[in-house]
């Protein structure tokens, strides 16, 4: 988990967008029109990110992947694994 995340937030373009849905997802479940809302970004790019991080079991959906509005959580092996994240967090503000 710990290279998937590496990946995901410091080695690849668009690290810092995943990182601030992550982070919002851990305080509380969105949609993805929810999560454009909050962190002011475009509904398209949410749901390019959203899809990556579901590729790599960091979030799960609440259902119907087709269905408008569905829930978005983090996944429960990205819950157990959640110190990491903030740990690369801190590493990369160094």
């Amino acid at each position: 988990m710990k290279r998937v995340l590496w990946y995901l937030i410091a080695g690849s373009r668009g690290g810092t967008n995943r990182a601030r849905i992550i982070e919002a997802l851990h305080d509380r479940p969105y949609n993805i029109n929810q999560l454009s809302l909050e962190l002011d970004l475009d509904y398209k790019t949410i749901q390019h990110h959203i899809k990556v991080l579901e590729d790599h079991n960091i979030l799960v959906n609440s259902g119907d992947e087709k269905k408008y509005g569905k829930m978005i959580f983090l996944s429960n092996r990205m819950e157990e694994n959640y110190p990491i994240f903030i740990e690369i967090l801190s590493k990369m503000k160094k």
